[in-house]
């Protein structure tokens, strides 16, 4: 052991030391393109939406109600500021209210001048999906949610459907919120 008379010269023995012992992390291989998106719950469907379709992931905020409105606009929220309104996926896909419960989730998506929360069931995290687990048909046969879907994963035995957020901002019936 060196002759260590101050407390710089043991510090700079322990980062020695600590550099010596420490693991570098796993670095990215070139060609690893994992497809990474945001899984989530829509009844009995998981869905996944592409990460950068997704702006922010919030919890339900308190709500205002908006008058003359279609039935799946469940009201208007202050972000940080700023006023968005929060749209019911399900009951604007199917005509029948989701149920909100401590799983529930807002999913924002910001495009092309929409910007609006989305309920959903449940965030399940990041997905990553490998190349090989991709599949070209879509794993929906529902036809409502189907114009939506891009295509799907099949991982871990089970089917994710690519939900394309920015598809949805684009529709002109989910523009046409007021009666």
């Amino acid at each position: 052991m060196p002759e260590l008379d101050t407390p710089l010269q043991w510090l700079a023995y322990l980062e020695r030391q600590c550099l010596d012992c420490a693991h570098a992390l796993p670095q990215k291989e070139e060609g690893d393109d994992d497809w990474i998106g945001i899984g989530f719950r829509l009844g009995e469907y998981s869905l996944v939406a592409p990460l950068g379709e997704v702006a922010e992931i919030l919890t339900p905020p308190s709500l205002s109600r908006v008058p003359r409105t279609r039935e799946w606009v469940c009201g208007i929220a202050n972000v940080r500021g700023n006023l968005m309104p929060i749209m019911d996926l399900q009951a604007y896909l199917y005509e029948r209210p989701a149920s909100l419960n401590r799983r529930s989730r807002i999913l924002v998506v910001n495009h092309q001048g929409v910007y609006a929360g989305l309920v959903v069931d449940a965030v399940m995290g990041l997905r990553h999906f490998q190349p090989e687990e991709r599949c070209e048909e879509i794993p929906v046969d529902d036809e409502r949610l189907r114009p939506y879907l891009r295509h799907g994963f099949r991982a871990g035995g089970e089917l994710w459907g690519v939900f394309s957020m920015f598809e949805l901002a684009e529709t002109p019936q989910f523009l046409q919120a007021a009666v």
